[in-house]
């Protein structure tokens, strides 16, 4: 795995233990009604037109940066919901991609489509302080835990988009509940970008499940 992404991994860990125990201390979320992304593709599908997710993401590995505070955040995400958008993601991953839970809070408020939290999920603490419809669960990051956390996700009342890169790792995404699969054409080790996996494995994706590059 490609240092950038142990970097992320290690400051997730870092930021999990100091606020784990304040997120055990309160109250769960509150619960809001759900909205169905798969209902939402379906309908745009009927249309005739290419279901699209958005994104809300201040920055990349090595790349600059723009600052999105909230309210920008949900200036954007109304523009792309009046664009066409079928959902919305919003990074919220503070380190690399300069991300937060703000705005993602602020995105859930301001429109009426799907939101995905886009994070590097690796412990079951993260889902009580996500207020989204979606939430990414990485399949190279998770591995063996992956079946565990696409359960969890549902039983809070998320749905789950599992992200693979490759042929083992969309195996362990179908064995899971999972009904969304998200291809992902970076290299985790090195972070290059090749199209080709998603040419290899979309075809291997069971009819049922829905595809989508996401990179």
């Amino acid at each position: 795995m490609h240092d950038s992404i142990l970097h992320i991994l290690n400051t997730t860990k870092t930021r999990i233990q100091a606020f784990g125990a304040d997120v055990q201390k309160e109250d769960p979320q509150p619960q809001f009604q759900k909205r169905d992304f798969i209902a939402a593709v379906a309908a745009v599908r009927a249309d005739g037109r290419v279901p699209v997710i958005a994104e809300v993401k201040p920055a990349s590995p090595g790349k600059s940066f723009r600052d999105i505070p909230p309210a920008v955040a949900a200036e954007l995400a109304w523009e792309m919901e009046e664009a066409g958008a079928v959902a919305i993601s919003v990074l919220t991953e503070p380190g690399v991609f300069r991300g937060s839970l703000e705005n993602l809070n602020a995105v859930r408020k301001t429109v009426c489509l799907p939101v995905l939290r886009k994070d590097f999920i690796i412990d079951r603490l993260q889902l009580e302080e996500a207020g989204s419809d979606l939430i990414l669960l990485i399949a190279g990051i998770l591995g063996k835990e992956l079946d565990a956390f696409v359960d969890l996700a549902l039983e809070k009342g998320f749905e789950p988009l599992v992200e693979v890169h490759n042929r083992e790792e969309l195996e362990l995404a179908l064995e899971t509940g999972t009904k969304l699969i998200g291809i992902n054409n970076r290299n985790f080790e090195t972070l290059k970008i090749d199209l080709a996996t998603t040419e290899e494995l979309a075809p291997l994706i069971r009819e049922y499940d829905l595809d989508h590059g996401t990179s």
